[in-house]
């Protein structure tokens, strides 16, 4: 079976695959297709795949039904997220148009909008949750001439009727064992100098270790839309094994970055990772995400091992908005930790998120006062966004804080994100201007000169200036725009 995975044409560098939020990155970064990638190479196994990046390729939908003719599948999978729905239904009825296969989309707002989705003809079938093992039997089912109905995970039109099969169970650790390494996916089918994250070496690659989320933050989308709260894991062979294939198969890489929620959160897995990797005398750079409750030996022994940066979710600096949120971290774990990793010598990339429940304007002053005393290297800070399937989206459509039903209004023209809620007393202009406000103060001060001499002045220093220009460029002209929009 010919099988073509795309992430569809919609604004220049649009993430569908973002961890909370399908929106243009303000660095000008822009992640892998991570998950249709991870699909791609399960497919692979058994049928004739094509995976297509339209946004890193550059790619209208003029191009891509000029691809799709060519290469004429006999199933097409479309990748979707909220803020990009309608687009990608219409991208995914022009390819059933051109070409007559069975359409398949994918991506959180499966799991929410089924009826929606599938009200419109071009989609015949969704790929709920965890998709990758669900496609494999979608494909196996349709070369066969078997039935749907016995396949979990899906739902589907079927002679005028919607009709949803059960859930399909999450993915346990040995299957992820099973699943081919997403770098060599990369290899086959994407161009790596066409993605770029600010806080990383450039070139890079992104990969999984383990999915799900033990955590409970209210705002975070993955955990119940796309791979749920169990968390499961490759075996540290495996994990190193593929790091071995990056050394040697793609050794323009300067950086991996482990894209689990919490890579941290198992510390024997990390630890033994770091010791294998040490064992077979890997010389690489990889960061992860952490949570703020990361110790500092087993920071120290990462260090050893190659990692070079931690992303924390910070979110906020008052911890009765870190209550609210489910955090499980407050504010005294947070300073520790971030004294730590300093102690270690890792680089910190920190997420701040101004809107939460909660918010107000002294509060939003508390989180920039915190931003300033942490000095983290990287900063990101976002508008807090309701996402569907969320206990924050439900909160705010119950207490009538949301300002729009349909999501595809959270991000502007350019594809950067918007806010979408407002409090009777921290308003949508406030959250707006505080975002805005926190980057200026931190990006555009003196005190951050130290940090950023610090950053250029570290091993790869030159790799490190590089990146801090590239998204230096893009976030000026970001905050030209903001400016212009002010006046």
């Amino acid at each position: 079976m010919r099988i073509y995975l795309l992430n569809p044409p919609f604004v220049p560098n649009f993430v569908r695959c973002g961890r909370w939020q399908g929106a243009a990155a303000r660095s000008g970064g822009l992640d892998y297709p991570k998950w249709l990638a991870y699909a791609t190479g399960l497919l692979e196994m058994e049928h004739s795949v094509k995976l297509v990046d339209a946004p890193a390729s550059k790619l209208d939908t003029v191009d891509i039904i000029n691809d799709v003719k060519q290469y004429r599948p006999d199933l097409a999978v479309v990748e979707t997220n909220f803020s990009s729905l309608g687009n990608d239904i219409g991208v995914t009825q022009k390819i059933k148009e051109a070409c007559g296969a069975m359409t398949v989309m994918v991506g959180p707002p499966a799991a929410r909008f089924p009826e929606k989705i599938l009200g419109n003809e071009g989609v015949n079938i969704l790929a709920l949750y965890e998709y990758d093992f669900t496609l494999l039997d979608v494909a196996g089912a349709l070369e066969q001439g078997l039935p749907l109905k016995d396949i979990h995970g899906i739902s589907y039109r079927e002679n005028g009727r919607i009709i949803h099969n059960p859930n399909r169970d999450f993915t346990t650790s040995e299957d992820l064992d099973q699943v081919p390494f997403v770098s060599s996916v990369y290899k086959r089918h994407l161009n790596i100098k066409d993605y770029y994250l600010s806080q990383t070496l450039y070139p890079e690659v992104q990969i999984f270790t383990g999915r799900g989320c033990p955590f409970h933050c209210t705002f975070c989308s993955w955990p119940e839309n796309l791979m749920g709260r169990k968390y499961r894991s490759r075996t540290a062979d495996n994990i190193v094994d593929e790091f071995e294939y990056i050394c040697q198969n793609l050794p323009e890489v300067k950086e991996i970055f482990i894209e689990d929620d919490t890579f941290t959160v198992n510390k024997n897995l990390v630890l033994d990772v770091c010791r294998k990797m040490q064992e077979r005398k890997l010389d690489l750079t990889w960061s992860c995400n952490a949570r703020a409750t990361l110790d500092y030996s087993t920071m120290r022994e990462m260090k050893s091992a190659g990692c070079r940066l931690l992303i924390v979710g910070y979110e906020s600096g008052n911890d009765e908005i870190l209550k609210a949120i489910q955090k499980g971290v407050d504010i005294q774990q947070m300073r520790a930790f971030t004294k730590d990793a300093k102690r270690a010598k890792l680089t910190i990339h920190g997420d701040f998120i101004i809107g939460l429940p909660g918010e107000t304007k002294e509060t939003a002053e508390q989180t920039l006062k915190f931003i300033k005393e942490l000095k983290p290297n990287v900063l990101q800070v976002a508008v807090a966004t309701p996402i569907p399937g969320t206990k924050f989206y439900e909160w705010t459509k119950e207490n009538d804080y949301l300002l729009v039903d349909n999501l595809e209004e959270s991000i502007d023209q350019n594809g950067y994100q918007k806010c979408i809620l407002s409090y009777p007393d921290f308003t949508e202009a406030d959250i707006e201007h505080y975002v805005n406000k926190a980057l200026k103060e931190y990006y555009l001060s003196y005190s951050f000169i130290p940090v950023a001499l610090n950053n250029i002045l570290r091993k790869d220093g030159f790799h490190e200036l590089k990146s801090m220009l590239k998204s230096a460029k893009t976030f000026i002209r970001y905050m030209m725009e903001c400016s212009k929009e002010d006046s």
